[in-house]
């Protein structure tokens, strides 16, 4: 088993920037090549957010924030991170992170746990 807990989340402005972190413990930080963010606005699906393997060498965007966030992970820390910038009402979402043992996805199925979200509201 492995948990994972979100922080950072917030209200912001239009423009401006958060970093959300994904604590994880239980089983070794190393057993899940593949941590993920992923986020859901009201009344829409889950979508994939960003990716990143272990240990840290390949990751992966979704069009919709390529170029304004980026993903890290803390290896040492068995922590990752969501460094979000030039924030926009669409943004607006609850943020999941999640653990994947295979490779890297975009399929929500293919991660093996997950943690309860952290809210980030971004006004107009």
């Amino acid at each position: 088993q492995v948990q994972l807990v979100e922080s950072g989340g917030g209200l912001v402005q239009a423009g401006g920037s958060l970093r959300l972190s994904c604590a994880a413990s239980g089983r070794t930080f190393s057993v899940y090549a593949t941590m993920g963010w992923f986020r859901q606005a009201p009344g829409k699906e889950r979508e994939f957010v960003a990716a990143i393997t272990w240990p840290g060498t390949r990751t992966d965007y979704a069009d919709s924030v390529k170029g304004r966030f980026t993903i890290s992970r803390d290896n040492a820390k068995n922590t990752v991170l969501l460094q979000m910038h030039s924030l926009k009402p669409e943004d607006t979402a609850v943020y999941y992170c999640a653990a994947d043992q295979g490779p890297m996805s975009r399929t929500m199925r293919q991660y093996d746990y997950w943690g309860q979200g952290t809210q980030v509201t971004v006004s107009s």
